[in-house]
């Protein structure tokens, strides 16, 4: 595991599972509603997200259970996984601030705005 900047979608994958634990699908339909709708992860993409953050050890497998004959397995965050997401919320929060303040200060945040 390294400590650079998490891609977008691995940081929503990680910020859907620090709620609760959830299936895939659940993930999946959870990351495009915090997104509004700009993220739509596939099939493929997130399970590959989910072995990656599995073996670094930042989310597990809480339970498994059948549903309608097919495995439905669900995942959680890790503490570790908590403290990565947190981690990545700081500097993408120290960057949003420090954009902020460069455009207050040239003048061209439109109307004043909060950043």
């Amino acid at each position: 595991m390294t400590n650079s900047p998490l891609r977008e979608p691995t940081f929503l994958v990680l910020t859907a599972l620090a709620e609760t634990p959830r299936h895939g699908y659940a993930v999946i339909e959870d990351v495009l509603r915090i997104s509004d709708g700009r993220v739509r992860l596939r099939a493929g993409t997130l399970y590959a997200v989910l072995d990656r953050l599995r073996a670094d050890g930042l989310i597990e497998v809480d339970r498994e259970e059948v549903v309608q004959s097919r495995l439905r397995r669900y995942y959680r965050l890790t503490a570790l996984g908590a403290t990565r997401l947190a981690d990545e919320v700081t500097r993408l929060r120290r960057n949003a601030d420090t954009a902020g303040r460069r455009l207050r200060a040239a003048g061209l945040l439109p109307g004043g705005g909060v950043a």
